[in-house]
């Protein structure tokens, strides 16, 4: 089964997909499950409980002090701007597992020296980074542990599925989905951001970091 780990809706304030139109995008794909990985947002998840064609995780793209760190399997908001720490012990208060996202992304990675050793897992492909970067995090997620991920990062639905995660088609629930990343038996795959796409992605962040009052996403 394929899983996309990493997708934002319309709650993130730079996602253009609804909760439904990302469920209909990725069963298009032949996706059996996504998480919404919203900005610092945990409401996609509700929006889509009642919907059984495919496994929701809930989950959440938090903003600490020092980058972007995923949460999948919480059962509540994490809040922002916590440190490192604080906010893995957050995530793991709420459930979940914390994921170093896009380590190596210039404004909201990490940053290895980040990828502490209370991380559970390290996203080791993301579809809007680049192939470096991407190769990188590989790198790092397999020198890290069992756990690793990967997700589009879409922002629209035309992007789901550029990365996914691959987990055991026995699964039902997002508890067996989250029970296969735990225990490392997934295989992750990713497509590349390209090099004009950088460059938009760049002057689109620089623009957005500006009209924030200059505050990180």
């Amino acid at each position: 089964m394929k899983a996309d780990l990493h997708v934002h809706s319309i709650y993130s304030s730079d996602g253009k997909s609804t909760p439904q139109q990302i469920v209909e995008a990725a069963l298009a794909k032949g996706f059996g499950c996504v998480a919404v990985t919203d900005h610092n947002e945990f409401r996609a998840h509700l929006d889509l409980a009642n919907d059984k064609r495919i496994i929701v995780i809930p989950a959440e793209e938090v903003s600490s002090a020092e980058g972007h760190i995923v949460a999948l399997g919480i059962d509540r908001q994490i809040p922002r701007d916590l440190t490192i720490k604080e906010t893995i012990d957050a995530i793991h208060e709420a459930g979940g597992i914390a994921i170093a996202a896009h380590p190596y992304r210039w404004w909201s990675g990490l940053g290895e020296k980040n990828v502490i050793p209370e991380f559970d897992g390290v996203e080791a492909g993301n579809g809007r980074s680049v192939k470096r970067d991407n190769r990188r995090s590989l790198a790092l997620a397999k020198s890290f542990g069992p756990i690793m991920t990967a997700g589009s990062d879409a922002h629209i639905p035309a992007h789901i599925g550029t990365a996914y995660t691959e987990v055991s088609d026995d699964c039902e629930t997002w508890q067996d989905v989250m029970e296969e990343i735990r225990s490392g038996r997934v295989t992750v795959h990713s497509d590349n951001r390209k090099v004009l796409d950088t460059l938009k992605y760049g002057t689109k962040s620089i623009t957005q970091w500006i009209f924030r009052g200059c505050k990180r996403m």
